[in-house]
């Protein structure tokens, strides 16, 4: 792993709008740590409340279960190379009930201890990483009948979101936030 110094400084929460300190407040006690992607956001106090949101509605519980969401994350943030984001979904995915086979099965998920169902959804999400075209009729032909219209609107909603995260995270050479606990 390559270190790079952070390109923009991470604001801590005694420095950020009442605003941001409810954002930070909020994500310490789900996450237990303020993601150090919302000190950087922290910047525009309006997207960082927004992101939180968007964050929020994806990656929980509701078409499809979150921890599932936050594996295709994880399987976008490998194909971006990026450790930071690839961490994070991590240890989301763990809390929201993702055992440790399937955490360590993404990188590698057609021999993983998936269902066809979700096998396909991680296929959804590589042919996503390389470009929307690559989603052909073909394939969609595959993805109908195995999900419904709300679970492929966060099933692509969740790739594609997770092509974006890890460009501005890494670009920024945002560092990896430690763990709750971690030294």
């Amino acid at each position: 792993m390559t270190t790079h110094a952070p390109r923009i400084a991470l604001l801590e929460r005694e420095v950020v709008t009442p605003e941001t300190a409810v954002v930070y407040d909020a994500l310490l006690a789900q996450r237990g740590v303020i993601p150090n992607m919302f000190k950087v956001l922290a910047y525009n106090p309006a997207i960082a409340q927004s992101v939180a949101g968007l964050l929020k509605a994806l990656l929980g519980d509701s078409a499809l279960p979150g921890w599932y969401k936050e594996l295709v994350a994880v399987r976008i943030s490998i194909l971006n190379q990026s450790e930071y984001a690839t961490r994070a979904h991590n240890a989301s995915a763990r809390k929201k009930g993702a055992t440790e086979g399937q955490i360590a099965g993404v990188a590698n998920f057609e021999s993983g201890p998936y269902s066809p169902r979700e096998k396909l959804g991680f296929r959804l999400a590589d042919r996503l990483h390389r470009g929307a075209s690559a989603v052909d009729d073909a394939f969609y032909a595959e993805l109908k009948p195995a999900f419904s219209d709300a679970e492929l609107v966060e099933l692509f909603l969740t790739a594609a979101a997770f092509e974006m995260f890890p460009r501005f995270i890494d670009g920024l050479h945002i560092p990896i936030t430690p763990l709750p606990g971690a030294k």
